[in-house]
């Protein structure tokens, strides 16, 4: 699914992550001339990174990174990294595997060279039959050599302990609201522009070395995330404000 906005936002996004927030980013014209794609291209592309706050258009002025984001992190780095499974039955569509290179933005991910091979993986999942989320995996080749899309119709965290001997051992995940491109929307059969949340995660073995990154979107009118916050007598007055230890988010990763 090599789709033109796809390409055009990994681009603008490995821009975006070369800079510091406030930064100018190249014209449209630059960027239309270095991507070879048309203005309406690139201005879809774009619209859909500034509605998800990642970039600020300025009249007159051009384009910019936007500020940085208030982060919080909701699990303790002791915490075990385990939660219930969510009701329903799962199961997954490979809609695309390939190999392809990493690149500069997903090879500093996974720490391996942007020259380096990757198995590029795309799955829709759905519960009980109906479209939930969409899935962007990339693994590097030398991990998961013959991978099949057999392998990955089930669930791939048991594919790579059984099969491969690697053992996922800690994933740092971000959280964060978005809105569905057209082609998003169809797959997920929503309407276009309609709200997700987007999960962006890197999994690492008991060695801390990385083994997967994983872009999900979720559809934000079938999913939600529920934490359970342990609060003590120093607790902050909104708990929401803060990072406290024991929350757990109840989802399901495979």
């Amino acid at each position: 699914m090599e789709l033109k906005r796809a390409r055009v936002r990994e681009h603008l996004l490995a821009v975006i992550d070369g800079r510091r927030p406030g930064d100018a980013i190249p014209s449209e014209r630059t960027l239309c001339a270095a991507l070879e794609v048309s203005r309406p291209t690139l201005r879809a592309a774009v619209d859909e990174l500034v509605a998800t706050g990642l970039l600020v258009r300025e009249h007159g002025r051009g384009m910019f990174v936007a500020p940085a984001k208030i982060t919080q992190e909701l699990v303790a780095d002791d915490y075990p990294a385990s939660a219930p499974r969510s009701p329903g039955g799962w199961t997954s569509t490979v809609l695309e595997l390939r190999t392809t290179r990493a690149g500069a933005r997903i090879g500093r991910k996974l720490a391996i060279s942007p020259a380096a091979e990757l198995v590029h993986v795309t799955r829709l999942r759905r519960v009980d039959g109906a479209p939930i989320a969409l899935e962007q995996l990339h693994v590097p080749v030398d991990l998961v050599p013959g991978l099949t899309v057999a392998d990955m119709e089930g669930g791939f965290y048991a594919h790579l302990r059984e099969r491969r001997g690697i053992r996922p051992a800690h994933a740092v995940q971000s959280i964060e609201p978005t809105v569905l491109s057209e082609e998003e929307a169809v797959l997920l059969e929503v309407p276009v522009l309609s709200p997700a949340l987007l999960f962006d995660r890197i999994t690492s073995d008991a060695d801390a070395r990385p083994v997967e990154y994983v872009r999900s979107l979720y559809r934000g009118d079938r999913y939600r995330i529920v934490t359970r916050l342990a609060l003590g007598e120093d607790a902050p007055e909104d708990p929401a404000a803060s990072a406290a230890g024991g929350a757990v988010w109840w989802g399901t990763v495979e």
